[in-house]
């Protein structure tokens, strides 16, 4: 049996699951989704949104290498246009991983084969540059990527602050950065605070 056939004999196991335990689950998925988080993430296949526990409806999920934000990836803009504007979502979750491919490749030579990762990861490498004190202190290749792994959530944490979608969102949303620790399977904050949009003067003066 091929992976593919596989996954689909898989589905009707879990479909099946599904409707014995909650015969009008599917009718309600069907009718509406009301998400409240959009979830930020890698593409590496290691890390899916089920390490949460979430259930089908309950994340927005946009994902691509080595979880960028950019204002002029059309992809991702297009996501968080409708997760801020339409679903409304309260929390925005970035959420880089430990032993991040993209990471690795970052703190290599570039590879001819992979133009488009090249170009991809140009702001990882440009990140990199930045922290090399720090990085270069560490003491294996593993703990230099993982620290820029956490490195780059924040600074793609910083650029979603910055985007006009989040600033001038309708409702107050909380932007969060979070990393997972491939070796324990655990989520760690990497935001001692989530930051809010919205904010007005007063409390962000209040607050610090």
């Amino acid at each position: 049996m091929t992976y593919p056939k596989r996954m689909l004999v898989e589905n009707l196991a879990w479909s099946d699951e599904i409707n014995n335990r909650d015969p009008a689950y599917f009718r309600r998925l069907a009718s509406n989704q009301q998400p409240n988080v959009l979830w930020i993430g890698c593409s590496d296949s290691r890390v899916p949104e089920a390490i949460t526990r979430a259930m089908p409806g309950e994340i927005f999920v946009h994902r691509n290498i080595a979880n960028l934000v950019a204002d002029n990836d059309d992809n991702l803009t297009s996501v968080l246009e409708y997760a801020v504007t339409a679903l409304q979502v309260e929390h925005v979750i970035v959420c880089g991983h430990h032993c991040c491919g993209g990471v690795q490749a970052a703190l290599r030579p570039p590879v001819p084969e992979l133009p488009n990762v090249n170009r991809r990861i140009g702001g990882i490498r440009r990140l990199c540059a930045l922290h090399t004190t720090e990085l270069r202190e560490l003491p294996s290749f593993e703990a230099r990527v993982d620290r820029l792994a956490e490195l780059n959530v924040l600074a793609q944490v910083q650029a979603l602050h910055a985007m006009p979608l989040i600033q001038s969102a309708r409702r107050p949303v909380q932007i969060h950065g979070w990393i997972f620790s491939m070796l324990e399977g655990r989520l760690k904050t990497l935001t001692d605070t989530p930051w809010t949009a919205n904010r007005n003067a007063a409390t962000e003066a209040a607050m610090g």
